[in-house]
């Protein structure tokens, strides 16, 4: 599949900020089944893009902008060639221990009602229960984007029933580590089958290791396995480490903020 992305993010600063420093998760890599044709970030501020790597082995890139700075705009433009995986991940940089992968985070601790959801999907083999935990957090929470915020831990959204595609990654993440499978987060864009094309974010999934296989993905808030129609972006234990965006300004104290995500998909020739 040949997809395109356009993401737009925009800032409005109450009052001009003097400083704005950013991190941008923004950046696709290449691996089996996901190769980048063109990507380019553009900040519409006068700063250089320093690119680095971190430990997740995601390309990162960050910035300082000087003000007086009233508004701010970060956009991405580019296009992605996938081809149908059927979840397996393969041909990733993987630097770091399966153990890591285990690790509870501030926003993936079970709790007793985490650890029963998950219970009932144990079985001694990880990619069935893997099936099986994102059928029943599918279940246990409904989409609402209005229910939760970026700080809602996985725990919250459970006891709320209610969630976005980061609440629903969260919590099959916890659920799996509660089984002691590996499993971390992923953000990235994905084509929807509505054919729509516009969205207010991009869009937030899971992975787990299963032995002999490697890392196979879920997208437990569309009870899929990603394959060709996503475009995998950056990983983490959490949304705090794969976030698109994140940053900080000096002065302006408060700040707008709106999200534009253009994704369309099309058939290769």
């Amino acid at each position: 599949m040949h997809i395109n992305v356009v993401h737009e993010t925009r800032y409005t600063y109450d009052h001009p900020a003097r400083q704005v420093v950013q991190i941008l998760r923004l950046t696709p890599r290449n691996h089996r089944g996901q190769y980048v044709q063109f990507w380019n970030i553009d900040i519409d501020q006068d700063c250089r893009l320093v690119e680095h790597e971190d430990s997740f082995g995601n390309i990162t890139h960050t910035f300082t902008a000087t003000g007086p700075i009233e508004n701010l705009k970060v956009r991405i433009e580019g296009s992605v060639e996938t081809e149908e995986t059927n979840g397996v991940v393969a041909g990733t940089a993987e630097r770091l221990p399966l153990p890591l992968f285990l690790r509870q985070t501030g926003l993936t601790t079970a709790d007793a009602a985490i650890r029963r959801l998950a219970r009932k999907c144990a079985g001694d083999n990880p990619l069935d229960a893997a099936h099986a935990l994102m059928h029943a957090v599918g279940e246990a929470v409904e989409f609402d984007k209005k229910a939760t915020d970026t700080t809602t831990t996985a725990a919250e959204a459970l006891a709320a029933g209610q969630g976005v595609c980061q609440d629903f990654a969260h919590l099959f993440i916890t659920a799996a580590r509660s089984l002691a499978i590996p499993a971390r987060y992923v953000s990235g864009y994905f084509v929807h089958g509505d054919g729509a094309t516009d969205h207010e974010a991009g869009h937030a999934w899971a992975e787990v290791f299963v032995p002999d296989l490697g890392w196979v993905a879920f997208d437990p808030a569309n009870n899929t396995c990603p394959g060709e129609s996503y475009v995998r972006v950056a990983v983490g234990l959490d949304y705090l480490d794969a976030a698109p965006v994140r940053g900080v300004q000096a002065g302006g104290i408060e700040e707008a903020m709106s999200v534009g995500v253009n994704v369309t998909g099309s058939q290769q020739q």
